[in-house]
């Protein structure tokens, strides 16, 4: 098998090396004019003739234009021509069909772009000694595919080849055969479904348990230390600090069933508050506390929640919420010291009115001098320029509309929710609901709240009863919001005015296996120890390919595998950004791949099958296996957002992580990987 790919090779690119497409403009010239003299001679020719020119220019014009199409596509590369090759056998003949990123059908090459060569389907959906018969072009192929092979050239060099019984791959003595265990996402179906007893809730008991993942059952997993926060005393802050994985989210959710149970009266549903990092765990837990016997609760991201109380508390702002804030603005409006200057300027004399609020926000982003003391070395001149001028601008438009000119453009930032209604509670105290009473919720949580800013948690604070019955959920590690949130419990927890004795942490992490929990602490390059795990699992794999057409090939072979032997089972392709999520999510689909998902805006399904979608995306859930696409140092760069990025990515796998690369892998990867 190897033999024949390097012969193939070889062949390849002497052919390619030896049949530039350089004289492609050449050709496109001498055809144009072709054109252009075939339509001076139209006046002048015979009657006769005339059907025969027109004939003629117009095979020349479909020439022109296959021509131009051809120069506008990207060229072949010799030293990387193709990532695949199949070979399909149509009654006596065989024809060897290469697939790459781009296409070259002359001089005995037959190399084909897999996004839109219609032949390239016939690699993606059928295996080796399959019989396939589909349409391409409009005519009915029929025949067998008898070899499918995929492979990876660098520089010219053959460097591994993945037959259908065999993959072989390049050492440094010679050619090595690689284990089939290596590249099997197995044994781990239904583990991140968290359900039944203890003894069904293990590895590749999926069977057993829920096919939707809405409503998990996990009370049988609570450990006594988890189970001690949940029943312990109703009043105060409650801060549960663990690593990925170790239950912050089961006991927030648990301690919210055991209080309405225990004590419906002081802690009755609809008195109760859910605030989460995004819309995805927005609709999990809303799914989640139904099955724990709690229906009623309301359950928001802090964005929507925050929206409506301004619109409530202000509604003669503006609607409209600015989407390009400069990034100088947005540090400024989440630092902890623009709340505590608010805190200062409201204990001045002064009216207890909105307007006063109102004028408390707006005075004091537009106030360089305050700015500069209260900022110090956190920002530069230049950039206070910008945030002055920005806040200025902001600030007259605002006060414009407020008087009823609706002829201005005014609008919000998004981090001006929180200092709005800060301001409000200092100036008029407790935020109000609907009917004009004061908010005061029995209990809340705040789930993922490093990366809530401390003003924000403030506000959410203030909006408790009495008994202060809060339950705070985070993990410093796992802080990807830029520029808010915190890297320090101790200081974090000074600023919001909660002891230090209400933090709590979790030891143990459930979710992840041992090799996935030491990959995701060692992408941190911290001292700290990683969580204490309970199971063993497959090794965490790193794939290096030459195109992502490669990529999509072998991803789709191995999770229709996975579909086949465990069909209750959820997979996460976790992609750097969006175009890539859409790209593998395509190139799935076209592969027959079933149950493959693009999400978009968190829209998760929350059952088995495979989801698409950026990493940055899924923070709270978890997934039987983890694929993150393309981790190299162009999407995944050596800074401390990222690391923590790929930490949490990582540990969103209960059983089993890989990683794929196109590129040069991303230096925050252990070596060992």
């Amino acid at each position: 098998m190897v033999a024949e790919e390097q012969s193939a090779l070889t062949d390849i690119r002497t052919r390619l090396l030896e049949n530039p497409m350089s004289g492609r403009a050449t050709s496109e010239v001498d055809v144009a004019r072709e054109i252009q003299r075939l339509q001076s001679q139209l006046g002048t020719a015979k009657e006769e003739d005339k059907a025969a020119m027109f004939q003629q220019i117009d095979h020349l014009a479909s020439l022109l234009d296959q021509i131009r199409a051809q120069v506008a596509r990207p060229e072949v590369n010799p030293d990387s021509p193709y990532f695949a090759h199949m070979q399909l056998k149509e009654g006596s003949r065989r024809r060897d069909v290469y697939l790459g990123r781009a296409t070259r059908l002359s001089h005995g090459i037959r190399i084909v772009d897999w996004r839109n060569a219609p032949i390239s389907r016939l690699f993606y959906r059928y295996e080796e000694g399959e019989e396939y018969a589909e349409e391409v072009n409009g005519t009915v192929r029929e025949g067998e595919v008898t070899i499918r092979r995929t492979v990876h050239i660098e520089s010219g060099t053959l460097q591994r080849v993945d037959g259908a019984d065999e993959t072989w791959v390049r050492q440094n003595e010679g050619w090595s055969p690689l284990s089939e265990e290596a590249q099997t996402l197995a044994g781990g179906q239904g583990a991140a479904l968290r359900a039944g007893r203890g003894q069904s809730a293990s590895l590749g008991s999926g069977e057993k348990l829920r096919a939707d993942k809405h409503l998990p059952d996990i009370a049988a997993l609570i450990d006594p230390e988890q189970f001690e926060l949940i029943t312990g005393p109703e009043s105060g802050v409650v801060v549960l600090r663990g690593a990925a994985g170790t239950g912050k989210t089961t006991v927030a959710l648990h301690r919210i069933a055991y209080l309405n149970y225990a004590h419906p009266n002081d802690f009755p549903a609809h008195k109760i508050l859910v605030v989460v990092w995004g819309r995805a765990m927005r609709d999990y837990v809303a799914h989640v506390l139904p099955a724990l016997g709690v229906n009623g609760v309301q359950v928001s991201t802090w964005e929507r929640w925050a929206r409506s109380m301004v619109r409530r508390h202000y509604p003669r702002l503006p609607q409209s919420v600015s989407d390009d804030t400069p990034e100088p603005v947005v540090r400024v409006k989440l630092h902890p010291s623009i709340a505590e200057e608010l805190a200062e300027m409201a204990r001045s004399p002064g009216q207890r009115t909105p307007e006063a609020a109102l004028e408390d926000w707006g005075t004091l982003l537009t106030d360089k001098a305050r700015l500069t003391t209260l900022l110090g070395d956190d920002i530069t001149e230049p950039q206070l320029d910008k945030v002055v001028d920005w806040c200025t601008r902001q600030w007259n438009a605002v006060n414009a509309w407020y008087e009823g000119d609706r002829e201005v453009d005014a609008r919000l930032d998004p981090e001006d929710d929180a200092l709005l209604l800060r301001a409000w509670q200092l100036r008029m105290g407790p935020l109000r609901s609907i009917k004009k009473r004061p908010i005061q919720y029995a209990h809340m949580v705040l789930d993922e709240v490093q990366d809530f800013s401390p003003v924000e948690v403030q506000v959410l604070l203030e909006a408790a009863s009495k008994r202060r019955s809060v339950t705070l959920a985070g993990d410093t590690r796992q802080h990807i919001t830029q520029h808010a949130g915190f890297s320090s419990w101790a200081g974090f927890l000074e600023r919001i005015g909660v002891e230090s004795t209400a933090l709590n942490t979790l030891a143990v992490s459930y979710r992840s296996t041992h090799p996935i929990t030491q990959f995701a602490v060692s992408v941190l390059e911290e001292n700290e120890a990683p969580a204490r795990t309970l199971r063993d699992g497959p090794p965490v794999e790193l794939f290096r390919f030459s195109d992502h057409g490669a990529t999509v090939a072998f991803l789709a072979r191995a999770l229709r595998n996975l579909v086949d032997t465990e069909s209750l089972a959820n997979v996460a392709l976790l992609t750097p950004n969006t175009d890539l999520a859409r790209l593998y999510a395509d190139g799935l689909l076209a592969a027959e791949v079933p149950d493959v998902r693009l999400v978009e805006n968190q829209q998760f399904a929350f059952k088995p099958g495979i989801d698409v979608v950026p990493a940055s995306e899924i923070k709270g859930l978890e997934f039987d296996y983890v694929i993150v696409i393309e981790a190299s140092t162009a999407h995944w760069p050596d800074t401390p957002h990222h690391r923590r990025l790929m930490h949490v990515a990582s540990t969103r796998a209960v059983h089993q992580l890989w990683l794929t690369s196109v590129g040069t892998p991303t230096s925050i990867l252990p070596e060992a990987e």
